[in-house]
Formats: C-alpha cells, structure tokens, sequence
C-alpha cells in the first residue's frame, strides 16, 4: 500500500540539498500547498531560499522547518547512495530522511488532509521554510521571522518538524532547545624539520595538555528541563600531510551544546581563562548560533 508520506520524502531525498543549496525542495512542496489554497511569499536573504506561506485567517499555527542537509561524507561508505532513498528493514533511508525530510513531507500531507476535512477552517495554517539551518543558519529562520515581526505578524503556535523523538514518531514533542556554541580555536607554534625539535615549537603538543583538561570538564549537571552541558571537538587540523615537518600551527573546532545553566559568555570566560593557564598562542573565532530557551507553559485568558 503506497504512503504519501513516504513518497514525498522520497521524492525531496532526491533532491541533494546540501546546505543552503535548495535543490528545488522547496518548489515541491510550494506546488502542493498551492493547490490547497495557500498563498506564498518567497523571502530571500543572500544564497539562502525561504518561504513563508498561510492559509486562513486569525490566530496562527506554523509548521516550521528546513530543507537544507548536511554534507553525507564518502558515498562510498553508504550501504545505499545517499540521495537515492531506500527502504530496508521497514525503514526508510537517505540524507535528510529524519533530519527533516520526513518531517516536511509529513507537514505537507497532513496540511493536505486536514484542508480536505475543513475546507473552511478557523484560524491560520502557516509553513515558515529555510533552506539555511545546517550550515550558518544566518540567512533562514532568523531573518523570516525578523520579516514578520516588522510587519507585527505573530506566529501564536509553532511546530518545528526537528526528530526529537526516541521510539516512535510523537513519543517525545520538546518545548526547549539548547544553546550552541562553537569555537574556532587556532594554536600558533613554529614549522620546523622533525629531526630539530630545538628549532620549533610543536602546535600539536603544546595543545594536548590543554584538550586533555577542557574534555574532562564538567559544565554543569542540567536540570529539570535539559541534559549537561555538552561539549565535542569536532574537527582538529595539523600538518602538512608531510611525516618529517612539525606543524606550524593546529586548528581545533569544537562546539556546546549548553543547558540554562550556562550562558556563552560564561564558557567562553572559562575556555580563555585556560588558554592562559597553558600558556598557548592562540587566536580564537566565537560562532553562537543559539542561545538556549525553554517555552513556558501560557495561561491563556478565555474565550
């Protein structure tokens, strides 16, 4: 028995939207939910494509998401090609098929059969898509919503199609989101020939004191609402590819995920506090792409 869900999710999988390339996602969806009586608005910022469409009027319940994904690596090491999607096992994969391309076709679908049921719904049924959260997440989100504020348009109810669940799809709908924060950090030392170690200044080693003590930090221990601090390296970069020359400079990316405990002028007061107790040469890029934030629960007056 055929899914339109499925078959949708499929058909954007296909599409190899590596962030914040579109590869014409966003034009698929746009055809279907035209034809269910939506008006769009296309809201370009810089290489990035979104749209914001509605449908109705009144109080707003906006499905959000991306359509963006992240790079799949070697395709050679995929079981299946990556933009080919698959179903094996009872399950569906391809790059984008949890984060989020099952989510965008779901909202479609289910956008689609509730239209069909009330044709003349109360309220307003939105969509708000970026082709920009996996990369800079700069140009998305950020800026649509700046747009609508602007013109005092209010989003009363959101849905972001991110997977938060565990087992099965709805068994866990989170109402908060941690902060992240990474770090562009660069150590400085001095190129030299491995046979004259006297000659140079070794990156590599200078650095290692230092990741040892920052990876075994405890940020804190969350709270009710979120998990620990979290922090990952995530890229670490040295050398010249050469096994006879000690590496001028080494480059370590590394990101938080941080709780309510924290804010990011905290972590980045105890990272710095640290480069200075190891006495490294350093030069250091902050990139904050989200503060944390916990929705409290409305009290909403009657009506």
């Amino acid at each position: 028995m055929s899914c339109p869900v499925i078959e949708l999710t499929q058909q954007l999988i296909r599409r190899p939207s590596l962030s914040p390339d579109d590869a014409g996602c966003q034009a698929l969806m746009i055809e279907r939910l035209r034809k269910i009586g939506f008006t769009i608005e296309h809201m370009d910022f810089g290489d990035t494509q979104n749209f914001w469409a509605w449908r109705g009027r009144g109080e707003t319940l906006a499905f959000a998401g991306h359509t963006d994904v992240v790079p799949a690596g070697d395709v050679d090491r995929w079981i299946n090609p990556p933009f080919e999607p698959t179903i094996r096992d009872g399950m569906l994969f391809g790059r984008g098929a949890a984060d989020m391309k099952g989510s965008l076709a779901a909202m479609v679908v289910a956008a689609e059969r509730f239209v069909a049921q009330h044709p003349h719904h109360r309220g307003r049924l939105a969509f708000l898509i970026t082709s920009d959260e996996e990369a800079s997440a700069k140009n998305g989100t950020v800026k649509v919503v700046e747009a609508l504020m602007a013109r005092n348009e209010r989003l009363d109810y959101c849905l972001v199609g991110e997977p938060s669940s565990t087992e099965i799809v709805g068994d866990v709908v989170k109402n908060g989101r941690r902060g992240s924060l990474t770090c562009n950090l660069t150590i400085h030392g001095v190129q030299g020939h491995v046979a004259y170690p006297h000659l140079a200044d070794n990156p590599v080693h200078r650095a290692a004191p230092f990741l040892n003590e920052l990876v075994a930090i405890e940020w804190d221990r969350g709270n009710d609402f979120f998990p620990a601090t979290s922090m990952q390296v995530a890229n670490i970069q040295a050398g010249t590819g050469s096994n006879n020359v000690i590496p001028g400079e080494l480059f370590v990316q590394f990101n938080f995920r941080f709780s309510t405990e924290l804010t990011d002028e905290m972590i980045k007061e105890r990272v710095h506090a640290l480069l200075e107790k190891h006495q490294l040469r350093y030069t250091v890029d902050w990139w904050l792409s989200g503060q944390p934030f916990l929705t409290a629960r409305a009290v909403r007056p009657p009506t």
